[in-house]
C-alpha cells in the first residue's frame, strides 16, 4: 500500500474546510470580485455520496461508504485522489477537492478539483477485499466520472494496483480501454514515468527555487523533513543527493536527529511497507522536539496541524515548505511571515503530483509516451513558473505566499465560471 501517514481527528479535518474557505475570500477580495463569486466557489458543485458492499473473504458481506466531490468544472474535468482511510469525512473530501481546483489553477492545468474516500481501514483487509472494494467504488461513482468528467489517482493508503483494478473496471462498464479515465496507474497499463515520486520532486523544485531566493546553498543545507511516507522518503533522498544534510526524519511514532546529517539510504532501506522506521531506534525525539529544531529548511510532510499559533514562535528555520496537507494554521502562518520566514504553502509545493498526473493523461489521449527525462524537464518548467508567480505576487502585493497562492489559483477558476455566464 502506499505510504503516507495517517490523518488527524475528525475536528481538525473540520477546520481545514474552514480555514480554506477564509483564504478564499480573503483572495477573492483581493481580486476585487463580488460576493456570489465566492458562494459559487466556497462548496463543491457536487458532492457523491454511495454505499459500496462487499464480500469479505470469511464469506460476510460488509457495506463501505463512500465520497466523490467535484469542487467546480468550469475550467474543464474535475481532477483529484481517491483515498482509503478510516477517519475520511465528507467535510475532508469537501476541502481536499477545493484544494485540487487551487492546485490545478495554480499550475496553469486545464482542470477543476476532485477528491474521493472511501471509511476502511486498508491495513485489515486482505488483497481481494481491496480489489473488490476497489471495483465495487468504480461501479457506484461510473455516471459520474470519466476523463473528460472527472478523472480519479491515487492517494492516502491507495496505490497503482487499485489504480489498476479501477481502470479495468471502468473499461468493462465502458466497453472500451479507457486508460485516460484515472492516472496513477502502472506504467505497463498507460501510466507516466515519473509519477510515483512527481509530489516529492515539486517539492524539492519548490525547495530549490526557495533557498536562491534566501541565498542558501542547497549543498549542505540543513534540512528537517516531518513524516517519512510516500512524499517524505522521496524527499528525503532527493535532499540527501544534492548534498544537502538531512539532519532528522520522523514517522508517526517518533523522530531520528543527527546534527551531522542521517544515513538516508540506509533508513530507507529499513523502514516498512508504511514508512516506519523509527520504532528500530533506542534514541528519538518528539515530533514537537523535531519541528523546533535548528535548521535552514522545513518540511512538513505528514498531517495537518502541525505548526500552530502555540508553537510557531519556536521554529527555527529559514524557509518552512508545505508537503502535507495543511500543516500550519492561518494564525502560524501570519507569525511566521512576521518573523521573515519564508513559507512555500502546500497547494504550490504539492502540486507536482497534479501536474505529472496530468501528463499522464495527455500522454494516454495521445497515445505517444514520454522519458523520464522528459516529464521531469516538464514538471521542472511548470514549477518554476509557477513558484516565481506566487513569489511575484506576494512580493508585489505585501502579502504572505499562501494568500498569493489562493489568489492564482482562484483567478482561473473565477474567470472561467465568468465567461461561463454562471456568475
Amino acid at each position: 500500500m502506499a505510504t503516507k501517514e495517517t490523518k488527524g481527528s475528525h475536528e481538525g479535518q473540520t477546520d481545514i474546510l474552514i480555514s480554506t474557505q477564509t483564504v478564499i475570500m480573503k483572495a477573492l477580495e483581493k481580486l476585487g470580485y463580488p460576493d456570489e463569486v465566492y458562494e459559487l466557489l466556497k462548496e463543491p458543485i457536487r458532492l457523491l455520496t454511495v454505499r459500496i458492499p462487499v464480500r469479505m473473504d470469511d464469506g460476510s458481506i460488509q457495506i463501505f461508504t463512500g465520497y466523490r466531490s467535484q469542487h467546480n468544472d468550469a475550467v474543464g474535468p474535475t481532477k483529484g485522489g481517491v483515498r482509503f482511510h478510516p477517519n475520511v469525512t465528507e467535510k475532508e473530501v469537501k476541502a481536499l477537492s477545493i484544494w485540487m481546483s487551487l492546485k490545478a489553477g495554480i499550475v496553469d492545468l486545464p482542470y477543476g478539483g476532485g477528491k474521493g474516500g472511501i471509511i476502511c481501514d486498508p491495513r485489515e483487509m486482505s488483497f481481494r477485499e481491496l480489489e473488490r472494494l476497489s471495483r465495487g467504488y468504480v461501479r457506484a461513482i461510473s455516471q459520474f466520472v470519466g476523463p473528460s468528467k472527472d478523472i480519479p489517482a491515487p492517494d492516502v493508503f491507495t496505490n497503482s494496483q487499485i489504480m489498476a483494478w479501477m481502470m479495468d473496471e471502468y473499461s468493462r462498464i465502458d466497453e472500451f480501454n479507457n486508460p485516460g479515465f484515472i492516472t496513477g496507474k502502472p506504467i505497463v497499463l498507460g501510466g507516466s514515468h515519473g509519477r510515483e515520486s512527481a509530489t516529492a520532486k515539486g517539492v524539492t523544485i519548490c525547495i530549490e527555487e526557495a533557498a536562491k531566493k534566501k541565498n542558501i546553498d542547497i549543498k549542505g543545507a540543513r534540512v528537517v523533513i516531518q513524516g517519512f511516507g510516500n512524499a517524505g522518503s522521496f524527499l528525503a533522498k532527493f535532499m540527501h543527493d544534492a548534498g544537502a544534510k538531512v539532519i532528522a526524519i520522523s514517522d508517526a511514532y517518533g523522530a531520528l536527529h543527527d546534527p551531522n546529517g542521517l544515513d538516508i539510504d540506509y533508513l530507507l532501506d529499513r523502514r516498512d511497507s508504511f514508512g516506519t522506521v523509527t520504532k528500530l531506534f533506542n534514541h528519538t525525539i518528539s515530533n514537537k522536539e523535531l519541528l523546533e529544531l535548528d535548521c535552514d529548511i522545513l518540511v512538513p510532510a505528514a498531517i495537518e496541524n502541525q505548526i500552530t499559533k502555540d508553537n510557531a514562535n519556536d521554529i527555527n528555520a529559514r524557509i518552512v515548505v508545505e508537503a502535507a496537507n495543511g500543516p500550519t494554521t492561518l494564525e502560524a502562518t501570519k507569525l511566521l511571515t512576521e518573523r521573515e520566514i519564508l513559507l512555500v504553502p502546500d497547494v504550490l509545493a504539492s502540486s507536482g503530483g497534479v501536474t505529472v498526473s496530468y501528463f499522464e493523461w495527455v500522454q494516454n489521449r495521445q497515445g505517444y509516451y514520454w522519458s523520464e527525462e522528459e516529464v521531469e524537464e516538464k514538471l521542472r518548467d511548470v514549477m518554476v513558473k509557477a513558484f516565481a508567480n506566487i513569489y511575484t505576487t506576494a512580493t508585489n502585493r505585501r502579502i504572505d505566499m499562501r494568500l498569493a497562492a489562493y489568489m492564482v489559483g482562484v483567478r482561473k477558476m473565477a474567470e472561467a465560471a465568468r465567461f461561463r455566464g454562471w456568475i
